[in-house]
């Protein structure tokens, strides 16, 4: 009769035992999903940043370009005789404008691909909150 009692309670400890490495391991396999996910909402975050630095970059350099013209033809128009440019608008104005145009709107891209970026400031954050309830839960004795 005493086997009987010992074998039943080696049985209920050993699946208990089995039971928390189960559960300890489903954790773990949820905890590296989680951790996957954010690590890819994070890349694509940080692609979408650097794709609108690229594009501010982009439009700032055709807005410098556009600025040199200006300047030429600003030169140009200076030491032109009086009355010889027939335009209402000198060509060198119209070059300044285009390159302010330029010039706004890679100020718009560097603004929202830094926005973009700052928003990944605290990476993980999902996980990392996570983690900490695990820790503090396997750390507190539980309350009997």
């Amino acid at each position: 009769m005493a086997t009987e009692v010992q074998n039943y309670s080696e049985q209920s400890v050993t699946s208990l035992v089995s039971g928390i490495v189960s559960d300890f391991q489903d954790l773990v396999k949820q905890q590296m999903r989680l951790t996957r996910q954010e690590i890819e909402a994070d890349l694509r975050k940080t692609k979408e940043g650097v794709s609108s630095l690229a594009i501010g970059g982009g439009l700032a350099l055709l807005g410098a370009f556009a600025g040199c013209l200006a300047v030429a033809h600003l030169l140009h128009w200076l030491a032109a005789p009086a009355g010889s440019d027939p335009s209402s608008l000198p060509l060198w104005a119209s070059f300044a404008i285009t390159a302010l145009l330029f010039l706004s709107g890679a100020g718009i891209a560097f603004v929202a691909g830094k926005k973009k970026l700052d928003a990944l400031r605290n990476p993980l954050p999902d996980t990392s909150l996570a983690m900490k309830e695990n820790l503090e839960w396997k750390t507190k004795p539980s309350p009997s």
